[in-house]
């Protein structure tokens, strides 16, 4: 078994898409750690704000085999691929690690590079991994937040209720 982070964001009906991706992860692998749920300006156009989060699950699954999951249920929560490559999004999930994996696995860049240039996904991860480390860096994601730029992106927590239906 693995511990897997994964980045999860979406600015397109965000409650519905984000409780339908937990719902689907819990019951694929049973307990899912979350972190707070973060609102924040589209970054690399202009569009509505995100909700983004970071969940972290244990699996025995390949990178592949995840990443071809996780792909199947933003398609199931409506995510079109087409148009540009930052656009607005009903459901966003992205591996951000996989254990201490580091390079391509299995078509998947580890650790995703945006663990250490966006704060909608550092700040979560620090959150609920604070102490654990970059596994190129060698820092804690801790260390990595509390020297992070925070005029560079704005992002603040929202509240959020999981077990609305």
């Amino acid at each position: 078994m693995r511990r897997v982070y994964l980045s999860v964001g979406s600015n397109i009906d965000r409650d519905t898409h984000l409780r339908a991706a937990y719902q689907t992860l819990t019951a694929e692998f049973g307990r899912v750690i979350l972190s707070s749920v973060y609102e924040s300006e589209s970054v690399g156009f202009s569009g509505d704000h995100f909700y983004n989060l970071v969940m972290g699950i244990d699996t025995a699954r390949s990178v592949g085999e995840l990443a071809a999951m996780l792909r199947a249920i933003e398609e199931a929560n409506g995510r079109s691929r087409v148009g540009p490559k930052f656009s607005s999004r009903t459901l966003d999930i992205d591996v951000l690690t996989y254990g201490d994996a580091v390079g391509i696995v299995d078509g998947v860049a580890l650790p995703r590079n945006e663990i250490l240039k966006n704060a909608f996904v550092l700040q979560p991860l620090a959150e609920i991994a604070g102490a654990e480390k970059h596994p190129v860096s060698g820092l804690s994601y801790a260390e990595h937040w509390a020297a992070y730029d925070k005029a560079q992106q704005k992002l603040w927590v929202v509240p959020f209720d999981w077990a609305k239906t």
